[in-house]
């Protein structure tokens, strides 16, 4: 059986610069022959993830059931054998060692060679068995004839490690049912096989129509400026433009709960948690400038059972183009229904939808109405339990 949860979302943007380029301009790409609007996949994650740690913050997860990305993962496990009333020095040295041990080495600065996304479990769980196995950590040593040299490389660092250390460091290394490390997949250069797959997908935010970056010329005088003196003190221009999004991801349920090592109920709080964020959670680019905070106008949510992932972006190909008295957002989400309504004439597919529409759509029965985002997701949840 595999089942996925496909999350559609409409969002009308005031003036706005979302997400730039290395220019400072909003991202775009080129799309059905124009130029649109675009918001990355990977701004859009980093927005649910700050969901996910005010959610925790509430107290929706435990400290333990979010992972974090970071170069400072001796530091955190200095931190946490520093609290099992190690000393810090030994600590931090201990720590080194053990990092070292399955090919994590640490830079002179305590930063680790790229960023890792760790569970607080599996950080738990390094420190623990750094406690436990506290004097099988020691400097390895490679000689000749009874002289000793301190290896220098990943490999031989490893390889100098006593093997069952070694192995039960690489054991913890399991995911540490973390949500967000369940949801979006890691990658550990040094060691593939810890590597995780994403359960869900994300696809980078387009306008439904084409759009045209606009200039903001900005001045800025000293307050403490003499009054004889004319003139500004700065100047500049913010590139932005104006888009309605079509938003769209996809989560594979029974990979979610695999990463989550079966747990279910933890599998169902994350997706409860990574829909409501992808609905309310906005990217802060330049919002103290523009305060572009306008939630989405449509959202649809599909639960389809042994099918493939079919985004609906095609319906934006031919770009909208709206009178003056049509609203945009309704437009686009009545192309939305259309596209969705021809794709399953044509490849089917069991499942249900819900739609939370707040944009007046014709939408000719498309989809089981919700009355609000709560209800929509306990319309979804429910229908992945049954």
């Amino acid at each position: 059986m595999k089942t996925l949860i496909e999350i559609h979302a409409l969002q009308n943007f005031a003036p706005s610069n979302l997400n730039r380029d290395d220019t400072g301009a909003p991202k775009d790409a080129l799309f059905g022959g124009t130029r649109r609007a675009r918001v990355s996949s990977q701004c859009l994650k980093k927005a649910i993830r700050g969901h996910f740690a005010i959610k925790r913050d509430a107290g929706f997860f435990g400290m333990d059931e979010l992972a974090f990305r970071t170069k400072r993962v001796q530091e955190a496990l200095t931190k946490a054998l520093v609290e099992k009333k190690r000393r810090e020095s030994e600590a931090a040295e201990k720590s080194r060692l053990a990092l070292a041990a399955i090919e994590l080495p640490v830079k002179e600065d305590g930063k680790s060679q790229y960023l890792m996304f760790l569970g607080q479990r599996e950080i738990n769980g390094l420190a623990d068995i750094i406690d436990a196995k506290w004097d099988s950590l020691v400097e390895p040593e490679v000689g000749e004839e009874g002289a000793k040299k301190v290896a220098k490389s990943k490999k031989q660092n490893a390889q100098g490690a006593d093997p069952e250390l070694r192995k039960a460091l690489e054991k913890v290394l399991d995911g540490g049912k973390a949500v967000d490390v369940a949801l979006f997949g890691r990658m550990l250069a040094d060691m593939p096989e810890k590597n995780q797959e994403a359960a869900c997908q994300v696809a980078h935010a387009i306008s439904t129509h084409s759009v045209e970056r606009e200039f903001d010329f900005y001045t800025a005088v000293d307050d403490l400026k003499p009054e004889d003196t004319a003139g500004a003190d700065m100047m500049g221009t913010i590139e932005f433009n104006s888009a309605c999004f079509y938003r769209y991801a996809v989560v594979h349920w029974e990979k979610l709960v695999a990463n989550l090592q079966t747990d279910g109920e933890l599998a169902a709080k994350g997706l409860r948690a990574f829909l409501e964020g992808f609905v309310v959670a906005e990217p802060t680019g330049k919002q103290n400038s523009f305060a572009a905070h306008n939630p989405p106008e449509f959202v649809a949510i599909s639960v389809r059972k042994d099918t493939a992932p079919r985004s609906l972006a095609n319906a934006f190909e031919t770009a909208i183009a709206v009178k003056k008295s049509e609203s945009l957002t309704t437009m686009s989400a009545e192309a939305l229904v259309k596209k969705a309504k021809v794709l399953q004439g044509a490849y089917g597919g069991e499942g249900r939808t819900f739609v939370l529409d707040l944009a007046g759509t014709q939408s000719d029965g498309f989809g089981e109405r919700a009355q609000s985002l709560q209800e929509l997701l306990d319309k979804a949840l429910s229908a992945i339990r049954a």
